[in-house]
């Protein structure tokens, strides 16, 4: 445990310590949010907001493991995968920012570089951890294993965790927030099992989004952008994957299911009979449109995350 709690505490002064830095470049090189005007009219404000914030995770949650336990296999896919879908959400945003093309990446073109990515990790870790093609069953002592179909399973699992994740990033704090508590669980999980990278990496997770937070809290001062939600995805996805918990996930981050549930089902109940559901989705714009404060969904949102990992982790242990 002492290793989890030096690897949180690096990453977390990383970020603290990045942020003075970050933030004011990426203001200078006007690197700032575009507001939605279908949206919350509260959020309009926001225009101009640095974005991209995100690059400080590729720099925590790397000196975090690696300054504790180095480079072994299990590091080193981790930080890999995490790393490259917070490189496609880097490219995203730079294109709607930069090259002033609002929609970024082709949906296409990002989910290609998520499927690649997210079939590396599932390979990797079927042959270079020795993973195997088993999943647990939750809150039993058993597993069945999904043989070929295993990959595909695995790059669903990941690609849309780090979807959700990219859906849940709507308000101040609120995606750092739900994640910290995913990340914790993982921790205590991985922890328990005696996974020692695993948990390391974890705490990292952790104390990125702890740090993180300290800027983006409301009224955040700058904002992840796909660069760190498609990234923090892309982690607890990898996570899911080498832990053989894909199956616990949906429980494990409820919060970016009911995030992802919202907006499928807003789409369907559209197409199907022109009517929505929501006031707006994702989930959370429904609650503030409602007139709820961005404060108090976040807060609810954030002991919904909270309520379901502490199940998760009750089932598991």
């Amino acid at each position: 445990m002492q290793d989890v709690l030096m690897a949180g505490i690096i990453a977390s002064a990383t970020c603290l310590v990045s942020g003075p830095l970050l933030i004011p470049f990426l203001r200078r090189l006007k690197f700032g949010q575009h507001i939605r005007t279908d949206g919350p009219k509260g959020h309009l404000q926001k225009a101009g907001t640095p974005t991209m914030g995100g690059i400080m995770f590729f720099l925590s949650l790397t000196l975090g493991t690696l300054l504790v336990r180095g480079l072994t296999t299990e590091i080193a896919i981790m930080l890999l995968v995490t790393l490259g879908f917070g490189i496609i959400g880097f490219l995203d945003d730079f294109i709607k920012v930069v090259m002033k093309r609002p929609l970024g990446l082709k949906a296409r073109e990002k989910l290609l570089g998520q499927i690649i990515l997210a079939g590396l990790l599932a390979y990797a870790a079927m042959v270079n951890l020795g993973r195997g093609t088993e999943v647990l069953i939750p809150g039993t002592a058993l597993s069945f294993s999904l043989s070929w179909l295993y990959i595909p399973f695995a790059i669903f699992v990941v690609v849309s965790a780090s979807n959700a994740v990219n859906l849940t990033d709507g308000l101040d704090g609120l995606a750092a927030g739900v994640t910290l508590f995913s990340a914790l669980a993982y921790l205590l999980i991985t922890e328990a099992w005696g996974l020692v990278d695993l948990s390391v990496f974890s705490g990292a997770l952790v104390g990125t989004c702890l740090g993180f937070l300290f800027f983006n809290i409301h009224p955040a001062r700058v904002f992840m952008g796909d660069t760190g939600s498609l990234a923090l995805g892309g982690a607890i996805g990898a996570l899911a994957v080498v832990t053989k918990t894909e199956l616990l996930l949906p429980l494990l981050g409820g919060i970016y299911v009911l995030e992802t549930l919202s907006v499928i089902i807003q789409v369907i109940s559209f197409r199907l009979t022109g009517k929505r559901v929501f006031r707006m989705s994702p989930l959370h714009h429904h609650f503030e449109l409602s007139g709820w404060s961005e404060q108090s969904v976040v807060l609810v949102f954030w002991t919904g995350a909270a309520l379901f990992a502490s199940i998760a982790v009750a089932m598991v242990l």
